[in-house]
């Protein structure tokens, strides 16, 4: 991936703009973000719907599995071509791709003929997620204004919260309104394709208002477009902006850019660098901690102890205004504590955490509808996924896409970033593929499993990961 920003010293990161500057960059910021918005909607809006589909084509929990997993596949295929679409057609262009890409996904989901049918309408919809998950942060790196870059690219996290959250609200709504469960008929279409088709509202709503943001400089500069240029860093600046001095950094930056390649980051006794190895192991054990596993079958699992289907849709919701607040709270204190002390905590909370819910579901008896839990150890297994998501949220929710942007050499770090994220999607996709299978098995033991990861996640960060609170992107050295 081609695209490209100045270095940070070659901004001027004390001239603060004006209230009305910050307002309108604020504005092409959030339009941006709809899009980590629809990545997070997108991704969990399958965990309320995911008991209807089952019912609703008869299927094992098996291919209910890979179903789910395989918007994942398409969220891997779309972040690989994403830069070079954004640096071939501009970003704009991509966050319309996207947003139609969302749209059609959600309309051909709802009305899916068959459950390989949904998973090839899923595939589509995860091209949107990854291709979302690339264009929003780089569009809003490079139209920010140095003084509020950083707080400016936290709407693309906050986004993908909020879009999980809204997801669950929505499900349960939906939910609430067809006697409490998605296989009930809600109007002309069951609940569960309710559930799916609503992601077109936001998908329009991001088209629309991102054909109201100019394109950026960047690219613009790139492809020879001095003069839109110009007219974009006005857009952004204001009127009474000299855009001269923005271009001339923007062309600097462009002329002495490194394209990096894959091949740059060989060496080292294992092939790769180890710098790339600590960020392939961090993008990796954020995942193998399971907190996809909340996210996209919650649904599933807490009617796997006994609580029916409206309960456990509103344990989502409540589970993902948890998750909006522990990203809150990293957000203000990462750059106080430092990334390795936090990402430490969350790693020690999250292993107490897993591991009670572990010891709860042991206490699971019964089998078909007849499943249930003991209230105390039920208590315990609600207060431990409320608190696994908060210390993954206030942690490693944050930390790694802030590690990995902030660890690699400037001449490696488009491309070891990349590599780290088809890892993450990789890693994503295997634990969702296999939770219904494991947790059929033995819920327990799979959370057990999670819990050594999350232990183990503690472990790797103490002895591989370096500290890079304060440090210069120019100063990370490949070691």
């Amino acid at each position: 991936m081609s695209m490209k920003t100045p270095p940070a010293d070659r901004l001027a990161d004390d001239d603060v703009p004006a209230p009305d500057k910050l307002g309108r960059s604020v504005f092409i910021a959030a339009a941006a973000a709809i899009g980590g918005f629809l990545f997070g909607y997108d991704s969990a809006v399958i965990n309320g719907a995911v008991i209807g589909i089952q019912r609703h084509f008869d299927v094992s929990s098996t291919q209910t599995g890979t179903v789910v997993a395989t918007a994942l596949l398409g969220s891997a295929a779309g972040a690989a071509v994403a830069g070079r679409l954004a640096d071939q057609l501009g970003r704009l262009r991509v966050m319309h791709m996207a947003a139609a890409l969302f749209a059609v996904s959600a309309v051909g989901s709802s009305l899916a003929q068959s459950i390989w049918d949904l998973g090839a309408w899923r595939v589509l919809g995860g091209v949107a997620i990854g291709l979302s998950s690339v264009i929003g942060p780089t569009y809003i790196a490079e139209i920010a204004p140095a003084a509020y870059r950083g707080r400016l690219a936290s709407f693309q996290q906050g986004a993908i919260v909020l879009g999980i959250t809204a997801s669950q609200l929505v499900n349960w709504g939906i939910a609430k309104g067809a006697g409490g469960r998605s296989e009930n008929s809600l109007g002309l279409l069951d609940a569960w394709q309710w559930m799916l088709l609503a992601a077109v509202v936001p998908a329009v709503i991001y088209y629309v208002l991102t054909s109201r943001i100019p394109e950026s400089p960047h690219y613009l500069v790139a492809r020879g477009r001095t003069d839109d240029a110009r007219r974009a860093v006005i857009q952004v600046q204001g009127a009474e902006a000299d855009p001269g001095i923005r271009l001339a950094e923007i062309e600097h930056a462009l002329h002495n850019a490194h394209k990096p390649r894959v091949r740059d980051l060989l060496g080292g006794p294992f092939g790769l660098l180890p710098i790339v190895w600590a960020g392939i192991g961090l993008a990796v054990f954020q995942q193998l901690v399971g907190i996809n596993v909340i996210f996209y079958y919650s649904s599933i699992l807490w009617q796997s102890v006994g609580i029916d289907q409206s309960g456990s849709l509103l344990i989502s919701l409540s589970t993902s205004i948890v998750n909006i607040i522990g990203t809150v709270v990293a957000m203000m204190f990462i750059d106080r504590v430092g990334r390795k002390p936090l990402a430490l905590i969350g790693s020690a909370g999250m292993a107490v955490s897993l591991a009670l819910a572990s010891w709860a579901f042991s206490y699971k008896t019964g089998s078909g509808d007849g499943i249930s839990i003991p209230d105390a150890q039920g208590t315990v297994a609600l207060v431990a996924a409320h608190t696994f998501v908060f210390f993954f949220a206030v942690s490693w929710g944050v930390i790694l896409w802030v590690m990995v942007g902030e660890m690699f050499p400037f001449r490696i770090r488009a491309a070891a970033m990349s590599v780290a994220t088809a890892f993450n999607w990789i890693a994503n996709w295997a634990v969702t593929e296999s939770f219904p299978q494991m947790a059929d098995w033995n819920l327990s033991v799979t959370y057990a499993c999670y819990a050594v990861f999350a232990l183990l996640s503690g472990v790797f960060v103490l002895k591989v990961v370096s500290e890079t609170k304060g440090r210069q992107l120019e100063d990370a050295a490949a070691v």
